[in-house]
C-alpha cells in the first residue's frame, strides 16, 4: 500500500504509519464516509496437514471454524472464529482469528495474529504440533489485509471487491467474523466484517498483488488511508482490547472480558481449560478491564495508576490504552480496574467505573 506523506511511527519492532497528515480528517472519513487502513502488520500463518483442525482444537479455545459453502457458483460463505490461546495457568500466549477457506486437508488453516502475540504462538507450534499431522507456515509476506470503515464501506466493497456479487445490504448484514468472497476461490479477496472498532467495518485479507489492487481502487473511488492513530482511537471507542497493549502473557482472558467472544464452553479440552472452568464455575478474578470517560483532561501515558474512589491512596487500577475520542467529547481509557471497584481518582478527579 502506499506509503507516500504518512507519519511513522514504532509498533512492537514495526515501523508503521501513525497518520496521514490530518489525522482529525482521516477520523471523520472513517466516521461519516470510508476510510482504508494497512492492516498487513499482522501476521498470517497458514497451519495445514494431514490433521490440522483436531491438532488445532486442543490449542484454541474457541470455536473451530467450519468449511464455507458456495452460495451459488459466484460468491463462497464462510465464519471466520476468534479464539485464546493460553498457557497450562490459563495465562494468554495471544489472541487469533481463524478461517477455514476450503477443505481443511487441502486449504489449511489460516491464522489472524496480532504482531505481539507471533513469536509465542509459533515457539508453542513448534513444541506442540507434530509435523505428520500439521505444519505452520508464515503466508504474510506473499499475503496482505486491510481495514475499511466507514458508512459508505459496503457500497465500494461490493462493487470493488466482491464484483457486485454480494449487495452493500448483505453485508451489513453479516455478524461479526461472518465472510464472503466471490468465485469457488478464496485465494483473492475475502471479506470479513468485523467489530473491532465502532464505525461500520470490514477486514479484507487476500494475496498481495490482490489487496495492493484494491487499496488503489478504494482510494480512487474515494476512500481516505488512515493511520494507526485513528485505529487506535475507534478501537478504544469500541471497547476492544488489543494483544500487546491491552493484554499480554499475565492476562487471563476472563480478566480482558474476551471470554464470551474467545471461548467456547461446550468443546473439548483445551490448554488452560481447567483454570477457565474453575474460575467461571467456582471463583472469580480481581481485576477487569473497563472503558472509563476521563473527560477534558490530558491523554494519561500507558501504565498511569488510578487510586481508590475512597481516597484510602490504594492502587486499584492501571490505564492500558487511552485516546482522545471525538465521539465522546474527551479522553477515553481502557484500564484494568479491581473487582468491586465503583470509582477511581485519577489526579484528584472521580471517574466512575461501569459495571
Amino acid at each position: 500500500m502506499d506509503r507516500a506523506g504518512g507519519v511513522r511511527a514504532d509498533y512492537h519492532g514495526q515501523t508503521l504509519i501513525r497518520h496521514f497528515g490530518d489525522p482529525a480528517s482521516e477520523y471523520e472519513a472513517a466516521t461519516r464516509a470510508v476510510a482504508v487502513f494497512d492492516r498487513s502488520h499482522r501476521t498470517r500463518l497458514l497451519v495445514s496437514g494431514r490433521a490440522p483442525g483436531k491438532m488445532l482444537t486442543g490449542i484454541l479455545t474457541g470455536t473451530m471454524p467450519a468449511p464455507p459453502l458456495a452460495l451459488d457458483r459466484s460468491v463462497t460463505a464462510g465464519r471466520s472464529t476468534y479464539h485464546a490461546v493460553l498457557t497450562r495457568k490459563g495465562k494468554m500466549i495471544t489472541d487469533v482469528w481463524v478461517t477455514l477457506g476450503g477443505d481443511e486437508e487441502t486449504a489449511g488453516y489460516l491464522l489472524d495474529v496480532p504482531v505481539a502475540g507471533r513469536e509465542g504462538l509459533l515457539a508453542l507450534f513448534t513444541k506442540v504440533l507434530p509435523p505428520r499431522l500439521a505444519t505452520v507456515r508464515d503466508a504474510s509476506t506473499e499475503t496482505a489485509m486491510i481495514s475499511v470503515v466507514g458508512p459508505d464501506a459496503a457500497e465500494l466493497l461490493s462493487r470493488l471487491a466482491l464484483k457486485g456479487l454480494v449487495t452493500p445490504e448483505d453485508l451489513r448484514a453479516l455478524d461479526e467474523g461472518e465472510w464472503r468472497a466471490s468465485g469457488a476461490s478464496i485465494d483473492q479477496l475475502v471479506v470479513t466484517r468485523t467489530m473491532d472498532v465502532e464505525p461500520e467495518a470490514y477486514s479484507v485479507h487476500g494475496s498481495t498483488g490482490a489487496v495492493v489492487s484494491l487499496w488503489e481502487s478504494l482510494v480512487e473511488g474515494g476512500a481516505r488511508p488512515a493511520g494507526l492513530g485513528v485505529w487506535s482511537t475507534l478501537r478504544v471507542e469500541a471497547g476492544r482490547p488489543t494483544f500487546g497493549t491491552d493484554m499480554n502473557e499475565d492476562t487471563i482472558p476472563i480478566e480482558a472480558g474476551i471470554a464470551e467472544r474467545a471461548i467456547d464452553h461446550t468443546k473439548g479440552c483445551y490448554t488452560g481449560q481447567e483454570v477457565i472452568v474453575r474460575i467461571r464455575d467456582r471463583g472469580h478474578v480481581n481485576r477487569h478491564l473497563r472503558r472509563l470517560d476521563l473527560g477534558d483532561v490530558p491523554t494519561p501515558a500507558r501504565g498511569t495508576e488510578l487510586l481508590a474512589g475512597d481516597g484510602s491512596g490504594k492502587v486499584v487500577g492501571q490505564i492500558t490504552s487511552a485516546v482522545q475520542s471525538p465521539q465522546r467529547g474527551g479522553v477515553v481509557a481502557l484500564a484494568y480496574v479491581a473487582r468491586g471497584a465503583l470509582s477511581v481518582l485519577l489526579d484528584g478527579r472521580e471517574i466512575a467505573v461501569p459495571t
